[in-house]
């Protein structure tokens, strides 16, 4: 036996013996957003030892839930993505996620607010029941960041970057409003009054933003 392996028959012990080891669900998490290079994973774990991301993503790469892929001229990169055994985690991450966020405040002293980061806090957050029929994009811009929601009928595509067609784009201009507005501590009428939030597009689709995303 291992030191990796727990010595039971059993599919949880299995599991964590596959993403168990220390920032390995962190790797998964990022590429839940897509391909991703190696130093594309090192500005996202910025605190990953380098030596620890190799050995992270070869384990990965070996347990068939990562893989590598060769970009064309011009880019001529290598990228890691998840593969669909690895995609098929994601449930189980925003499971934990949406568990560990009711123990969170805002940040603590030295904790850095990522892009995926907060683009898994929008699936922990997400309420697939509350947008059946609902189709709107947003466009949420945060200090060192921008990320893209789609929401179509229940389902919620997420990523880096702006929205191309958005229906709402929601700036942060002070404290952690969008946070706020998830885990219910302030409404869409504190913020917005407050000064922390501002919108451009129909109020309405802000307060259904605050109905989608909820912990």
């Amino acid at each position: 036996m291992t030191s990796r392996e727990y010595g039971q028959f059993c599919g949880l012990a299995r599991a964590l013996e596959i993403v168990g080891e220390r920032w390995t669900v962190l790797i998964v998490r990022n590429l839940l957003a897509g391909p991703q290079r190696f130093t594309d994973l090192r500005k996202g774990l910025p605190a990953i030892p380098t030596n620890i991301l190799s050995a992270r993503l070869k384990q990965l790469e070996q347990e068939g839930v990562a893989t590598r892929r060769a970009l064309a001229h011009p880019e001529r990169a290598v990228v890691y993505e998840l593969t669909d055994h690895g995609r098929d985690l994601e449930p189980a991450l925003v499971a934990l996620g949406r568990w560990g966020a009711r123990t969170m405040g805002g940040p603590r002293p030295g904790e850095l607010v990522t892009a995926e980061g907060v683009a898994m806090s929008f699936r922990t957050a997400f309420r697939p029941e509350a947008a059946s029929g609902v189709s709107v994009g947003y466009e949420v811009r945060l200090a060192e960041f921008t990320l893209h929601a789609q929401v179509d009928d229940g389902r919620l595509t997420v990523g880096r970057g702006p929205h191309p067609a958005p229906d709402l784009v929601i700036e942060r201009l002070a404290g952690q409003p969008v946070r706020d507005l998830m885990s219910g501590a302030r409404t869409v009428d504190d913020v917005l009054r407050d000064g922390s939030v501002r919108v451009e597009g129909d109020r309405a689709l802000f307060e259904r933003f605050a109905e989608l995303f909820r912990f």
